[in-house]
């Protein structure tokens, strides 16, 4: 009978008891473990209920299922995970990756205490703005720079400090959708300014500003970078060079959503195009913002560069607080803009410049260097390399190539969704790219140890097809 059989499987309590099992709870909360131990008996209820299986796990099996989900899946919900995409500034995989120096200063200011807002030489309150204002400023020749969490937040203060209570002229094509249905429309409408449209959606003239930025309300002209879109064929727009001239003729602020800026000219990255803060700040423009974690290489954060005086009164509105940046992301985005101000040490230590950076012939160099490993390896494992086309990603320069290369991967006999679906539920999950009925790995956005994670994943999932069974993590 179907009770006698759920009666065999082994009590909660009885599997925590087991010494291994209980040795774990020191790795991890007695409720982790606890939690696991009881998604793998309900597992074995459920094959009893719904499919009428009368062999279930005994304690030690039980116990070693356990040891084995842990293992290989831990407790955690946010893990690593090796991105073989191509795609640099992955949004779905945390966008920059953080280099080894600035992930081990993190690691020491998130241990103990710090001076975020301590003025070690005064002895008294400081300012969390004091830690990154200098170097932001030396980065993009602005007077004055403050950060907080992300650009919507730099873009949302920059407007209620500036412009809250009176109109702001945007090109309608600018007026862009980000991550998560956040549109320009309704940034400035929680700002509290009015947006007045200008221009078309393919294109916008100087005059199109000049016909409104007279108005009586009028405060501002904002230019809006489309960094996760691009319109082509019959377009046009306005240069910022162009757009503060009509913004300052008519006394009105001249501002530059930047969204992504580059912290290094484009051609020193082998780019065709990209703009930075500095450029914007040259053209006049008076306060400028941008993202921490897309082009810069950084943490998360929205960077405001500009006059004084704006900077200024930015910094006291009452909902800086509320957007202020922590002091985790503060660390790594200090330890960032000091390599950006050198090119050469930005490029040997920001992993997101060196992946940018990496040229076709460097990209085939390593997918050739990974085949070679692949290579009779395991039974039915077959690998080819690839001319591929890479990504920027994460909404910093649509339309922009990067030539690369990557190896075609292939298991004899298996279908490739069940490929790219082994890799992914590997102990470090890997994330690939699936074209033309193989798995694509892209050595671009790989970072150091990940070829020998995925090396370690290929072989095991070959034999394991090979041999009929499932791939084991040890």
């Amino acid at each position: 009978m179907v009770s006698d059989v759920l009666r065999q499987i082994p009590k909660t309590d009885v599997v925590l008891a087991l010494p291994e099992v209980a040795a774990a709870c020191d790795r991890y909360t007695r409720a982790q473990v606890r939690g696991v131990v009881q998604a793998v008996l309900d597992d074995a209820r459920e094959s009893v209920l719904k499919r009428g299986r009368t062999d279930v796990p005994n304690l030690d099996e039980a116990g070693a299922e356990v040891l084995r989900r842990l293992r290989d899946q831990g407790v955690w919900s946010l893990r690593r995970v090796v991105n073989a995409t191509g795609v640099v500034l992955h949004t779905n995989l945390g966008r920059a990756p953080l280099g080894d120096e600035v992930a081990a200063h993190v690691a020491e200011i998130a241990r103990g205490y710090s001076n975020l807002e301590y003025d070690l030489e005064a002895g008294a309150r400081g300012s969390r703005f004091t830690h990154v204002e200098r170097l932001a400023c030396e980065l993009t020749g602005a007077e004055a720079a403050m950060v907080v969490n992300n650009n919507a937040g730099a873009v949302f203060l920059m407007l209620n400090t500036l412009c809250a209570g009176s109109e702001v002229a945007v090109s309608r094509g600018e007026l862009v959708e980000i991550g998560g249905s956040f549109r320009v429309p309704e940034v400035m409408a929680r700002s509290g300014t009015s947006l007045v449209e200008v221009g078309t959606t393919n294109k916008t003239h100087a005059f199109d500003y000049r016909e409104v930025v007279g108005r009586e309300q009028m405060s501002a002209l904002l230019k809006v970078h489309t960094s996760n879109f691009r319109v082509t064929g019959f377009v046009e727009e306005v240069e910022p060079t162009e757009l503060v001239s009509i913004a300052h003729e008519a006394g009105v602020y001249a501002l530059y959503d930047i969204g992504s800026a580059l912290p290094l000219p484009a051609e020193a990255l082998g780019l065709t195009e990209g703009h930075t803060a500095r450029s914007a700040l040259r053209d006049g423009v008076d306060v400028a913002c941008f993202s921490g974690d897309k082009l810069l290489g950084g943490a998360q954060a929205g960077i405001l560069v500009g006059r004084r005086d704006l900077i200024e009164r930015i910094k006291k509105n009452q909902l800086a607080r509320i957007l202020r940046i922590d002091k985790l992301s503060l660390a790594a985005l200090e330890m960032t803009l000091a390599y950006c101000v050198d090119q050469r040490t930005a490029l040997e230590r920001i992993p997101t410049l060196g992946m940018l950076a990496m040229t076709r012939k460097e990209c085939r160099q390593r997918a050739t260097a990974l085949a070679r490993r692949l290579a009779g390896a395991a039974p039915g494992l077959s690998s080819e390399v690839l001319d591929t086309v890479d990504e920027a990603g994460g909404g910093s320069l649509p339309g922009v190539e990067l030539p690369g290369a990557a190896v075609s991967v292939r298991v004899r006999g298996m279908e490739v969704s069940d490929l790219e679906r082994a890799l992914r539920a590997w102990r470090t999950p890997i994330i690939c790219r699936v074209h033309e009925g193989a798995v694509l790995v892209s050595p671009r956005t790989l970072l150091a140890g990940d070829e020998d994670v995925l090396l370690e994943a290929l072989v095991s999932t070959a034999r394991a097809h090979a041999a009929g069974g499932e791939a084991t993590h040890s």
